[in-house]
């Protein structure tokens, strides 16, 4: 660059060089020639012959003079437009460069501002104290070299080199390398004009010697002339040398300069770095001194201020070598200032937290009021429970009487029941001590647990200190937002101001109107003029009016729209906290189920030190609680943010419930193990009361069930409102960008009515200016409704710590999204700005159009002499301003072009991303709709399956007797249609992996999700029944223990359970196997799902990278594709941003349809441009035809033209407002789709995850399914069996009824013959003798008592048979019947099963069609791609067409050029048409005198008028703001009380929740207590009926006692009648007979009564111990399924919680971004408002040039004026002393000779000889000089030939050439100043040095105006074409300002008939 820089200096200093010696070898040859002349007019030609001969000589001289002049002319215009191309192409470089500097500057200020996201207080203060470092490092850098003012030329460089002013701000602005490329181009102007000046001297001491030699002798002035010339040659030379050295240096200076710039950086780097060190080190002391209870800004500011203090130091260190970092101290006790500032704010923040504190406190008590209505609950269950015990002291009393009934039996047959009581107890304590031990290694667990949940509340007490860098953060933006408001407010004084200056200019113009039109028609045309003009400025002051009230209209919906995005996400937070609290609410039903079913289990005794132990558990929670409260007064006092606070507190209070629950487990462990010790007592007891539990808790669980169902109505009733809601504010964007689109419209639509009205640009700046504040306005109340919803956000931060990652990673992507659009934006505020200044440049040249035309007309009515050489000026400047004014059209139409370009690619891209935004609302309703569809059937599904296992268990209970004697193979069938399934599943993902897209792999993921979640519940529940089937078989195990009676089944039992238990075993590792292969093969199809997704993610980044590369082929394109692969790697579910194209496309026909208008508008300008020259030539030609007169009718159409101009530039600013605005709502509108983006992503997510459970749970529920039906396979084979043994039994029991009834039969046929025999012995026995008698009844005795044993034996086993055949048959029938139940029941379940499956089957292939159907989407999708692909193509190939248009343009204006070439002769002729208009003006000047004064007094009321508008106008404006204002407040109040509502809303709800709790809570338990006296009830009923069904029996059995008693009385009664006379021994031997037979009886009745107690115990215990291990499993897999599906609840909405989580961080997101695009925008106003300053200052400095200018022209003019009639005194005073030398007889011819010189004739010349010989010398003298003083104008020249020209014609000729070559023909080519961007003001002493040297240059007789500061260069020095600026100023526009300002008028001074030309050639010479 520099080295460029010096080689265009180095060119610049030799064209100075060639165009100066040119200029100094022209003067050299005019100063000849004048010298020739005076020689020549001295001679004295005798005769005119020779004099003719010598005139035409000297003429063919000054012919070849004019004509090498006139190719040295050319040459130098040629040079010229070279030096002003290289001058352009040096500032497109310095624009580049500029650029880059920009975007380095972005990067930087993104690094830093990621460092003040770590602690942003203490980096701002060393940002401040380091710019003051790198202000005193740059200070001394650079050369301290005063400049040089000095006249004569000087070799030493230091004069060229300034001082710098101040000190720069390191490399944090671009302003230092611009700067210097301006001062480097200021220096060079100021050598070009010293340059001038240099040569004017010479010129002027070449007069003077010219002058001196003429009044001398002219002989040795050639020599001088000579060596004058060499000397100028050597000083240019120098001159140029020294330009050379001067570029070098200032290249060595610039390189120089980039190394101290790249060693600042790096220094700069170095202190990042270390600062970030420190930075580290503070947060760790924070982190270890955050348990101390001092707050963190109490410990910052001492360190702050140690490190100001440090810093201090070193600046008064540098402060001793440079005075100039006194203003850096300054800034850092500023920076002090703003720090207490800062700690106030901090204070107030404090406050803040203390009220959140206090609330804190609120809700901590609302927590120790649950805990008491939680022990109240508690009370009540202990009154409950003393009723049980009372119930329980009741049975125990029944149960001892039936005991006391039991031992009034005889007691022998105790002990052995006694016996079998002990043994049976002896196990139950084995099994209860087992229990023991496992309550035992649960209480040590539940210790370990209570250590970490407090090891975990003194971490969290820990992470507390954490939250200072958050409150870092709050302060950072709150500084951050104070900048915004400063910034607003100097944006809004810096409106005001304009506001104020643009009034100003308005009255001026208005002034400047009323003055030209006063001065071209009469009063009352005046009149009816203001009069339309005041009408014209009421209707506009309504059309502002209506403005005002439509953007009032705006605001007003804006802010409703607003607050209903608030009033969403304020629903949408409330709907998240419902959530939370149904979950809480889910949780304690939990634990209170858990505790019911602890206590239940608890025993009675210890419910006194139990209540103790609660109250003292409960003392230490509340100790608990006041150190929670202590923890949360630290946290208070530290000052941590709003959001942590919260956080932490809701871990407290759920590490507190934790707590709470763990001591009421231990407390219940305990209450289990005191309760084991006394359970040996009380076993028949718990017996009972485990049936009544049993039953409660199964009333408990179906309403857990209905609970559990309400909640998951429930939740899809939210879900619906969440979908309601999305939908709503979707339809609120779609309306608010119609109704954007439709304002748009509107807009355009008043403009174009608008603009034949508008005749003034001010009043369009006004509205402009009224309009920025609006938006301004809108965009303060944006953010303080944005600082709203931040502050709601910041209480859900809580959740966004897992996530912060993902969120940067977004970020990121976002921020390059957003500078790309930034970089578009740019690109059109450049197209703009570029457009202002050429419309800037057009109204320059309009105005200097009418300025000609006026000046043309002025000329007209001035004499010929004066005006000949101005018209042609004017001519010639008309011409070239026609060419410039082509060139701006044809950039004009160029940079149109391109904004069409733009504008179409973005609304193609608006289009796109719309689609795709739709394409994915509609899939996300399709994949709700189905979610729903699927988990309803699931549920369904899940239902019947639950009636199903449960009926199952109870067939597996009923059937576990049987079970245990076969198992058979299971069913292969099933097996086989498993494989199919899976094969066909498998066949089907292969044929589906070819053509997979996003949408069907996130379909497919989401499937496998489901299922899997399905078979992990069915491989639960399957887990579960095969513990059943294992507890029974131990039970079975028991069974066989106890029913050792049945000795013959024992070996086939045993043996049936070995192969159940191997069967059991075998089944359930072949399901295991069958699952793990089921699982590689899910992980196989998930990998290829996988690379599927990844190719398919890579195909679209290489399509997305494409396309970023043709839409901006200057951005870093490899850095985009990194990011890109990067987001598609992370959102692999996202889908292309492609819907946004439509809103791209609709924005882009609108802006074609307005560049279209624009197109025709810049064509009517072309038209008026030639109607503006066919204006002219008309003029011309009618003034020369007519001989006079400047017709009214064509100044009117001139003043129309202007008007129509003004409206076409008002129409091109407001169409660069539409731009602005339509980019705004570009970036609003990306915006609010990636805003949707992640919406979408996260529901897509979620719908994945529900696929996936679905897939799981369907896997399952086939598992299961296959299960069941070997279960139903192996229980048919055991119906058959137990049936066959039914049957086996039915025959025993037939078989065994006949031989008892024949049994029954024989004995009593055998009492009949043996009564019978006995009483026939009778009668003969007193006949026989007693001997015989005896023997006789002695074998009597002993064959009865024989037949006796025999009989008692029969009887034993036959009661022992039928007792064991009524206990099997009735077993057998409910066996039967139970059996056939379940056949049933297992047939109507497999047909269900059945159904399932097709439906199932049907869903799988309805889902095969929906992944069909989306790979042809994704297939169309692809096309699409490729269409865009050819259209940026054909986009391309457009851009070359349209360079082409653009050269065939610039080829047609250098035709053009050439033509106005050609047009200058033209121009020439109408030079002597011009002067006769002159004769006009005189009688022009006294009508202006009279209009002029009217004019003053139109000015004063139309001044008074104008005021008093703008007061209405500043009134309606302070109305406006203050409206604004009230509704802000009112905004904001309702905001407040809505927030209040809520609350309120949400407190009832939780107390209504709560008294539902407690009504259900009371309604279970009644029913408990009206359930348990039922029971009691019965049971006492049935203990009643036993006791009298014993009593009956024992009644029988004495019956029958009697009975035999009586018998055997009679029999011996009939024996001791018999045998009176047997001996006593036979007496005694039947009493003892007697007594022993009675013995016998009873201890038979006894035994019998016995056994069957025993039997009868016996049963009942067995069934009891069975019925209890049977509850204890269920209740054990219950609560086990319980928790496993509360545990998966539970997953499921912190999953839900993580997604709001995520949709509340991407808000987060989305407002940072705009924030931020806020931030960028307030910059860009800054720094456009800084260009219109420097804009501004530079229109100050061209008007100053002009005043001077317009200074020196009036001088000029004047000296024309005061030289035009006089004459050559030297001439003269020769002649008259010649006269006077001569001798009086030759005085005639003297006088002759005199007359003949002045161009008098013979006849004359002899009169005044005969005067004198009259009257004497005095009347000679006095008729010499005042002859003829009438005659003012000389004869126009005539041919030499005529004898007047022999006097006259040469030196009138020499006058005119004179004339003509003094004034410059053609003014040098102006710089265009609003075309030059102004790249950044200059030092202040640079631009005082450059305004001098242009003075200096302008005042250098105008040779060399081109050559002075390009950037403040006038248009001419000679005529000033420019009075002030075209767009800026106080001056206002020339066409405004009254002639008499502008153009000097002159009034010709007469000169006398005798005045030669010689005079006017000595007064030149003079000068």
């Amino acid at each position: 660059m520099s080295s460029w820089l010096g080689g265009i200096g180095s060119g610049l200093g030799q064209s100075l060089g060639q165009v100066g010696g040119s200029l100094s070898s022209f003067t050299g040859q005019i100063s000849n020639f004048t010298k020739d002349m005076l020689l020549e007019g001295v001679e004295e030609v005798g005769d005119a012959v020779t004099e003719l001969q010598v005139s035409n000589s000297k003429l063919a001289e000054v012919e070849a003079s004019f004509t090498t002049q006139k190719s040295e002319y050319d040459r130098l215009r040629k040079l010229y437009a070279e030096l002003e191309e290289k001058l352009e192409a040096s500032e497109i470089q310095i624009k580049a460069q500029s650029a880059e500097y920009r975007t380095l500057l972005q990067q930087k200020d993104v690094e830093i501002s990621h460092l003040k996201a770590r602690q942003s207080g203490l980096q701002e203060e060393f940002q401040k104290l380091q710019h003051s470092a790198q202000s005193a490092a740059i200070g001394p850098a650079m050369l301290p070299v005063t400049t040089a003012s000095s006249t004569t030329t000087s070799s030493s460089v230091s004069s060229y080199l300034p001082q710098h002013s101040g000190s720069h701000q390191g490399f944090h602005g671009d302003e230092m390398d611009l700067s210097d490329v301006i001062w480097s181009q200021q220096e060079i102007n100021r050598l070009s004009t010293e340059v001038m000046r240099l040569e004017a001297e010479v010129a002027h001491w070449r007069r003077m010697s010219q002058t001196s030699a003429a009044a001398g002798s002219g002989t040795g002035d050639q020599g001088e002339i000579l060596k004058l010339q060499r000397t100028i040659k050597d000083l240019r030379e120098e001159m140029s040398r020294e330009v050379d050295e001067h570029q070098h240096e200032l290249a060595a200076v610039q390189d120089s300069q980039r190394q101290k710039m790249a060693d600042i950086t790096r220094r700069h780097r170095d202190e990042l770095a270390e600062y970030e060190e420190r930075i580290e080190e503070l947060e760790e002391q924070i982190q270890s001194g955050g348990s101390q209870p001092t707050s963190p800004s109490d410990s910052k500011v001492p360190e702050l201020q140690k490190t100001i203090s440090s810093l201090q130091e070193a600046a008064d260190q540098r402060e001793k070598q440079l005075a100039e970092l006194s203003a850096s101290l300054e800034e850092a006790q500023r920076n002090e200032a703003s720090l207490q500032l800062e700690r106030d704010d901090a204070l107030e923040e404090n406050a803040g937290l203390l009220q959140n504190y206090t609330r804190l406190q609120a809700s901590v008590t609302e927590l120790q009021t649950r805990v008491q209505e939680q022990e109240g609950k508690a009370l009540q269950k202990v009154q409950l429970e003393h009723e049980i015990q009372a119930l329980r002291k009741n049975l125990a009393a029944s149960e001892k009487e039936i005991e006391r009934l039991s031992s009034l039996t005889v007691a022998e047959p105790k002990e052995e029941v006694e016996h079998a009581d002990i043994l049976e107890l002896n196990t139950i304590i084995g099994t209860l001590r087992q229990e023991k031990e496992v309550l035992e290694q649960e209480k040590l667990n539940l210790q370990e647990r209570l250590k970490k949940a407090e090891d975990q509340t003194v971490s969290n007490n820990e992470t507390d200190s954490g939250e200072s860098e958050a409150l870092e953060d709050l302060r950072a933006e709150l500084e951050r937002r104070e900048k915004v408001l400063r910034n607003t407010e100097e944006e809004r004084d810096t409106l005001m101001s304009e506001l104020e200056e643009l009034d100003r200019q308005n009255q001026d113009a208005t002034q400047h109107m009323i003055s030209v039109k006063g001065q071209l028609k009469k009063a009352e045309a005046e009149l009816t003029s203001l009069s339309a003009e005041l009408n014209t400025t009421k209707d506009k002051n309504e059309a502002l009016k209506q403005e005002l009230e439509t953007q009032k209209e705006k605001i007003s919906q804006s802010a409703f729209t607003l607050n209903d995005l608030h009033m969403g996400k304020q629903q949408l937070e409330g709907s998240v906290k419902e959530l939370k609290d149904k979950l809480g609410h889910a949780q304690e039903q939990n634990r209170e189920a858990r505790r019911e079913i602890a206590e239940l289990k608890k025993t009675l005794q210890e419910r006194e030190e139990q209540l103790s132990v609660a109250k003292a558990e409960q003392d230490q929670a509340g100790d608990r609680a006041t150190e929670v409260q202590g923890a949360n007064e630290v946290l208070a006092g530290k000052e941590r943010e709003l959001s942590d606070l919260r956080r932490e507190l809701d871990e407290m209070r759920s590490s507190q419930e934790k707590v709470l629950s763990e001591d009421y487990e231990l407390k219940m462990e305990n209450r289990r193990l005191k309760e084991m010790k006394e359970s040996q007592g009380s076993l028949k007891r718990t017996v009972l009361e485990k049936d009544t539990r049993i039953e409660a808790l199964k009333l408990e669980k179906t309403q857990l069930e209905g609970e559990l169902r309400q909640a998951e109505s429930k939740i899809t009733q939210q879900a619906k409102q969440y979908q309601q809601t999305i939908e709503e504010l979707t339809r609120a964007r779609s309306m608010d960008a119609s109704a954007l689109q439709m304002e748009h419209e509107r807009a355009i639509k008043l403009n174009q009515d608008k603009d034949m009205e508008i005749a003034q640009l001010k009043r369009d700046m006004e509205q402009v200016a009224s309009d920025h504040r609006d938006t301004n306005e809108m965009l303060s109340i944006t953010v303080a409704g944005q600082k709203q919803l931040t502050d709601l956000l910041q209480e859900k931060d809580a959740f966004t710590e897992t996530l912060k990652q993902n969120a940067s990673d977004l970020q990121m992507e976002m921020e390059n999204r957003i500078t790309v659009m930034t970089k578009e934006a740019e690109a059109l505020k450049q197209v703009l700005d570029e457009k202002e200044k050429q419309v800037g440049g057009m109204k320059e040249e309009n105005s200097h159009l009418k300025e000609e035309i006026d000046r043309l007309r002025d000329q007209q009515s001035r004499p010929q002499s004066l005006a000949e050489p101005r018209t042609l000026d004017i001519i010639t400047e008309l011409e070239t301003e026609i060419t410039q004014l082509k060139a701006s059209r044809s950039r004009l139409e160029d940079e149109v072009q391109t904004l069409r370009r733009t504008l179409e690619e973005q609304q193609g891209s608006l289009l796109l991303s719309q689609q795709s935004l739709q394409a994915q609302q509609t899939e996300l309703e399709q994949a709700h709709a189905r979610h729903q569809q699927t988990t309803q059937n699931y549920d369904r599904l899940i239902h019947a399956r639950d009636e199903e296992i449960s009926n199952l268990q109870q067939m597996v209970d009923q059937l576990s007797e049987s079970r245990s004697r076969a198992d058979s193979p299971p069913v292969q069938g099933d097996v086989i249609l498993q494989e199919e399934k899976t094969q066909t599943l498998n066949q089907e993902n292969g044929n589906e992996k070819h053509d997979l897209s996003k949408v069907e792999i996130e379909k497919l993921v989401r499937g496998i999700k489901e299922k899997e979640t399905e078979i992990s519940q069915l491989n639960e529940k399957n887990l579960s029944l095969t513990k059943q089937l294992d507890q029974l078989v131990v039970s079975r195990d028991e069974v066989g223990k106890l029913s050792q009676m049945i000795l013959q089944k024992d070996l086939e039992i045993q043996a049936l359970h070995a192969r159940v238990s191997m069967g059991v075993g075998g089944g359930h590792n072949q399901d295991v196997l069958f699952l793990q292969q089921q699982l590689q093969a899910y992980a196989v199809e998930r990998e290829q799902v996988l690379a599927v997704l990844n190719e398919k993610t890579r195909e679209n980044s290489q399509l997305r990278s494409d396309h970023h590369r043709l839409m901006d082929m200057i951005a870093g394109k490899e850095a985009a594709l990194v990011k890109l692969q990067q987001e598609n790697q992370r959102l692999s579910n996202m889908s292309d941003p492609s819907g946004s194209q439509e809103m791209f496309k609709e924005t882009i026909q609108n802006l074609s349809r307005i560049i279209r208008e624009k197109d025709i508008e810049i064509d009517a300008l072309t038209q008026k441009c030639q109607t503006l020259v066919t204006v002219l030539q008309t003029s011309g030609g009618e003034s020369g035809a007519g001989s006079g007169g400047v017709s009214s009718n064509q100044f009117e159409e001139l003043l129309q033209e202007r008007d129509t101009l003004k409206q076409q530039v008002k129409k091109m600013e407001e169409w660069k407002q539409q731009v602005i605005t339509t980019v705004k709502n570009m970036q609003h509108e990306s915006a609010q789709l990636q805003e949707e983006l992640i919406k979408l992503q996260g529901q897509v997510t979620a719908d994945s995850d529900c696929s996936s459970k679905l897939t799981v749970d369907y896997t399952r529920l086939i598992q299961s399914y296959e299960q069941k039906e070997r279960r139903l396979g192996s229980l048919s084979q055991e119906l058959a069996q137990v049936q066959q043994t039914i049957t086996q039994l039915s025959t025993t029991k037939e078989v065994l009824l006949g031989k008892l009834d024949s049994v029954a039969q024989t004995p009593e046929a055998v009492a009949a013959q043996s009564s019978a025999p006995s009483l026939t012995v009778d009668a003969p026995s007193h006949q026989t003798s007693p001997t015989a008698d005896s023997e006789r009844l002695q074998d009597e005795v002993v064959r009865l008592r024989a037949q006796l044993a025999e009989k008692d034996n029969m009887i034993r086993t036959i009661q022992e048979n039928n007792h064991r055949l009524s206990n099997s048959a009735s077993a057998s029938e409910s066996e039967q019947r139970s059996q056939a139940e379940e056949t049933r029941q297992v047939r109507e379940r497999l047909d269900a099963l059945q159904r399932s499956v097709r439906e199932k089957d049907l869903l799988i292939k309805s889902k095969s069609d929906q992944l069909n159907q989306v790979s042809e989407s994704l297939r169309n999708r692809e096309n699409d791609n490729e269409v865009l692909k050819q259209a940026v193509t054909n986009l391309k190939e457009r851009a070359l067409i349209l360079e082409m248009d653009g050269r065939k343009l610039k080829e047609e204006n250098e035709l053009v050029a050439a033509r106005s070439r050609e047009k200058e002769s033209e121009f020439r002729a109408l030079q002597e048409t011009n002067m006769q208009v002159s004769l006009l003006l005189r009688e022009k000047e006294f009508e202006m005198s009279a209009v002029s004064e009217k004019a003053a007094t139109m000015e004063k009321m139309l001044k008074d008028k104008d005021q008093g508008k703008t007061g209405e106008l500043n009134q309606l404006l302070n109305e406006l703001k203050s409206m604004q204002e009230k509704a802000v407040l009112f905004q904001q109040e309702r905001d407040q009380v809505m927030m209040a509502l809520k609350q309120k809303q949400m407190e009832t709800t939780a107390v209504q929740t709560e008294l539902h709790h407690m009504r259900d809570k009371e309604q279970r338990l009644n029913l408990e207590l009206e359930r348990l006296r039922n029971h009691l009830l019965e049971i006492e009923d049935s203990y009643t009926r036993e006791a009298l069904a014993a009593e009956d029996r024992e009644t029988e059995l004495r019956r029958r006692v009697a009975m035999l008693d009586q018998k055997l009385a009679t029999s011996s009664n009939a024996v001791e009648n018999a045998s009176q006379h047997a001996s006593m021994q036979v007496e005694s031997l039947q009493e003892q007979l007697n007594g022993v037979v009675k013995q016998r009886d009873d201890a038979l009745i006894h035994l019998r009564t016995s056994q069957e107690q025993v039997n009868q115990y016996a049963v009942s215990l067995s069934n009891l111990q069975m019925v209890l291990e049977q509850f204890q499993q269920e209740e054990k897999a219950m609560y086990s399924a319980e928790l496993e599906r509360h545990k998966k609840e539970k997953e499921e909405w912190r999953r839900k919680a993580q997604r709001l989580e995520d949709q509340a961080s991407a808000l987060q997101i989305n407002l940072d971004e705009a924030n931020a695009a806020l931030d960028s925008a307030s910059r860009l106003t800054d720094q456009l408002d800084l260009k219109e300053e420097q804009l501004e200052e530079l229109k100050r400095q061209v008007d100053l040039r002009q005043e001077m200018l317009e200074e020196a022209q009036r001088k000029l003019m004047n000296l024309l004026n005061s030289t035009e009639g006089k004459i050559d005194k030297v001439l003269m005073r020769n002649l008259f002393l010649g006269y006077f030398h001569t001798p009086k007889t030759k005085r005639a011819d003297v006088l002759r000779l005199m007359g003949s010189v002045l161009g008098l004739t013979r006849e004359d010349v002899d009169k005044m000889l005969v005067d004198d010989g009259r009257h004497g010398v005095t009347g000679w003298m006095s008729s010499w000089l005042g002859g003829r003083g009438a005659q003012s104008v000389p004869n126009t020249p005539q041919r030499p030939t005529s004898g007047q020209g022999l006097n006259s014609s040469f030196s009138e000729m020499f006058v005119k050439f004179l004339e003509i070559e003094s004034t410059p023909s053609l003014p040098a080519p102006r710089l265009p100043v609003h075309d030059i961007k102004p790249l950044g003001a200059p030092p202040s002493r640079r631009t005082s040095g450059a305004a001098s040297s242009t003075f200096a240059g302008a005042a250098a007789l105008g040779k060399r105006p081109g050559e002075s500061n390009p950037f403040l260069a006038p248009r001419s020095a000679a005529v000033p074409l420019l009075a002030g600026s075209g767009s800026g100023g106080s001056g206002g526009h020339l066409l405004m300002k009254p002639i008499s300002d502008a153009l000097p008028t002159f009034t010709p001074v007469p000169v006398s008939a005798e005045a030669s030309a010689g005079a006017v050639l000595k007064d030149l010479l003079k000068q």
